[in-house]
């Protein structure tokens, strides 16, 4: 499917957008459930990496194919390994074969966990055999993905004696392990994180609870970036819902990240809304930001940043090369189409100032949804067709539907022409 985008009649007024619960915390919440039936979850996110998550969570014996969803594959590796009498094959799509697990894989299987290789080693598919993990102490690299950290945390309850995790190296995406730690602590699970080592204890049970996930900043990223290329625009806002002030979420930064480029945040704290609005300020020539702990704004700001004419150099991006596609590389290729002079390594990019836009550009998007939803608010300066626009149903289904709202004309094609 193609979409094709023109700055027609935007902006629209009065424009109130509802975004679904946030797929971090959603995915993390599913897997306390699994183990604890007395957690009820509201505002769960939409997104095809939620489902997949759920629908794994619903199989012990047999294939699980979690198809592109890393967080599944990685959280699903650890729940299923702890989970006594568990038999599994969990697998992925191509591109999820090619992403590492051996850092993850090599902790499980140092608290005693039965996983095999069926391809390569250090990559899914894995076979996995549950069984009840009897030590309590592990070590992991730290530099690499929060995530396998995360996924040790959450199934660290269902060990007898609990898990004291000894992190190596340099941590990335600590806003991540601290929403790990922060949701844990919230049904009832105690738990600790200080000088590289976390501590979770053993739980048997918890009490009914109903927990409501709030609704996701990295989906919201899009939208600020619409504000802030949608030039000089007296009363328009855009009203996202519901999110909150004190956020767990590390990508929460976006107020202060986007409050540079030009783009006003209120919160309502009555309704959990905020409304987002042109500033009437002087932009900067130039951009630096260490993303170490929020990656997944990278494309989106990249994207702004050219838009707006200013440079960028944003560090810390060493995890986006084993994301849905290497989203460096990918940024570089369909940033040049544009115009852009940008250079990347492996753990940075450096974008140029750059006046013009080249038009009617298409766009690729590599089978990853941050590409297609990052590209999106450029269509304010010039038309451009994005490929394979379905491909974001991964973490937002409605994103096409909620950019049609502010009155950028989008037209979808269910072929390739």
């Amino acid at each position: 499917m193609k979409a094709i985008l023109k700055r027609e009649n935007f902006p629209s007024k009065n424009i109130e957008i509802n975004i679904s619960g946030s797929k971090s915390e959603s995915n993390r919440m599913l897997i306390l459930q699994a183990q604890f039936p007395s957690i009820s979850i509201e505002n769960l996110s939409e997104s095809d990496d939620t489902k997949v998550l759920q629908e794994g969570l619903k199989t012990t014996k047999g294939i699980v194919d979690v198809h592109h969803a890393g967080t599944a594959m990685r959280f699903l590796t650890a729940y299923f390994a702890a989970k006594d009498g568990a038999e599994i094959i969990l697998t992925g799509s191509q591109r999820m074969q090619e992403r590492p697990i051996g850092i993850l894989v090599d902790a499980l299987k140092s608290l005693g966990a039965e996983i095999e290789y069926l391809k390569n080693e250090d990559f899914p598919p894995l076979k996995i055999i549950g069984k009840s993990l009897q030590k309590s102490e592990v070590k992991i690299e730290a530099n690499v993905s929060s995530q396998y950290i995360s996924a040790l945390m959450l199934v660290a309850p269902m060990l007898p004696k609990g898990l004291k995790i000894s992190l190596e190296g340099k941590t990335t995406s600590i806003p991540y392990i601290e929403m790990t730690l922060s949701l844990l602590k919230s049904i009832g699970i105690k738990g600790s994180f200080s000088n590289n080592e976390i501590s979770i204890a053993s739980v048997e049970k918890i009490e009914k609870t109903s927990l409501v996930i709030e609704s996701d900043w990295s989906s919201a990223s899009y939208f600020y970036s619409l504000v802030a290329l949608s030039g000089e625009k007296k009363n328009f806002e855009i009203a996202l819902s519901s999110f909150s002030k004190d956020s767990l979420q590390g990508d929460a930064a976006l107020v202060q990240i986007y409050d540079s480029l030009g783009v006003r945040t209120v919160f309502d704290a009555s309704n959990r809304t905020i409304s987002l609005s042109k500033k009437n300020t002087e932009l900067p020539d130039s951009l630096i930001l260490d993303l170490s702990n929020t990656p997944d704004l990278a494309q989106t700001i990249a994207v702004t940043c050219f838009g707006l004419g200013i440079s960028c150099k944003l560090t810390g991006l060493h995890t986006l090369k084993i994301k849905e596609t290497d989203r460096l590389l990918a940024l570089k290729n369909e940033l040049e189409k544009l115009g852009a002079t940008i250079q990347v390594d492996e753990s940075s990019l450096n974008l140029e100032k750059s006046s013009k836009i080249n038009s009617n550009i298409t766009i690729e998007t590599y089978q990853d949804h941050r590409m297609a939803m990052a590209f999106a608010p450029l269509s304010l300066k010039t038309n451009l067709t994005i490929n394979n626009a379905e491909v974001v149903s991964k973490s937002y289904p409605n994103f096409w539907n909620d950019i049609q709202k502010t009155g950028v004309g989008l037209e979808l094609m269910n072929f390739d022409v």
